[in-house]
């Protein structure tokens, strides 16, 4: 049987990798909320979406999270008259990426409290592992 301390790093380490991932998405979308496409006509960026799945740690005796995949938002792009820009096509409208910046900025709050939470757990089973040592060796 793993010690229960070390088990807890190890699934707060998994959660810490997963909000990561999920903050990179995130950074994506915003960075391009306003990439349009390059050709008359064409599509623009795409919001991207981040989908997790439960894993069964046998070493630890429990579920852990991980990446399940990274896919692609399939809402319609909004389209708006703009007949100067260069991806307009033959009537002026220009298709807008499908991201939303009030979706995103909640999905990146609730992402990075989760990452905080991850890491808080991690620091409270260092401080439990040092005390432990600290027992031993007094």
């Amino acid at each position: 049987m793993i010690d229960p301390l070390i088990a807890s790093t190890k699934l707060s380490s998994s959660g810490l990798e997963a909000q990561s991932a999920r903050l990179r998405v995130i950074s994506e979308n915003v960075a391009n909320a306003q990439s349009t496409g390059r050709t008359p006509g064409s599509d623009p960026y795409a919001r991207k979406t981040i989908t997790f799945r439960s894993e069964l740690d046998r070493a630890l005796g429990a579920s852990s999270v991980a990446v399940k995949e990274v896919g692609t938002d399939d809402a319609p792009f909004p389209v708006e008259y703009d007949p100067g820009n260069p991806a307009a096509d033959e009537n002026g409208m220009v298709k807008k990426p499908n991201v939303n910046m009030l979706i995103e900025m909640a999905d990146m709050r609730e992402a990075n409290r989760s990452y905080q939470a991850n890491l808080q757990m991690m620091k409270q089973a260092r401080a439990l592992i040092s005390a432990t040592i600290d027992l031993m060796r007094g």
